[in-house]
């Protein structure tokens, strides 16, 4: 029975320890090159700017959206889970949809396309994952 305790006691603090140091930011991708939108830019486009945290299919997710127009995103993705306990950085270049007068933006992702949509204060990733606004 003390062993049990031992190592119940033991699990819980590796998890108070350590858990937080996986969840905390990666260091940013060499080369990002944040360019504020263009003030003619609509506002419901533009505010896709910026960077944003949150998970997906259990993952651990951060995007930055680095640059956009009418047209285009670039973005730059990181993601950290289960499946992937390796992560870097990967540079996508998202097209900017307009569907039923809301804007998304889309990408040949890794299981398929990827869907970004603002949804209140929220951005969401094709309804499996909720990313939040990070300073």
């Amino acid at each position: 029975m003390k062993t049990f305790v031992v190592l119940a006691v033991s699990t819980v603090l590796v998890s108070i320890f350590f858990c937080p140091m996986v969840m905390a930011a990666p260091s940013m991708p060499d080369g990002l090159q944040m360019v504020q939108p263009d003030p003619s830019l609509p506002k419901e486009l533009s505010a896709f700017f910026g960077k944003w945290q949150g998970t997906a299919n259990p993952e651990s997710f951060f995007v930055i959206v680095e640059k956009i127009d009418e047209e285009k995103a670039s973005l730059w993705v990181w993601y950290y889970g289960f499946e992937t306990p390796v992560s870097t950085w990967t540079r996508r270049e998202a097209q900017v949809i307009k569907e039923r007068g809301i804007y998304k933006l889309w990408y040949p992702g890794r299981y398929g396309t990827s869907v970004y949509t603002l949804k209140g204060e929220y951005l969401d990733l094709a309804g499996v994952g909720r990313l939040r606004r990070v300073p």
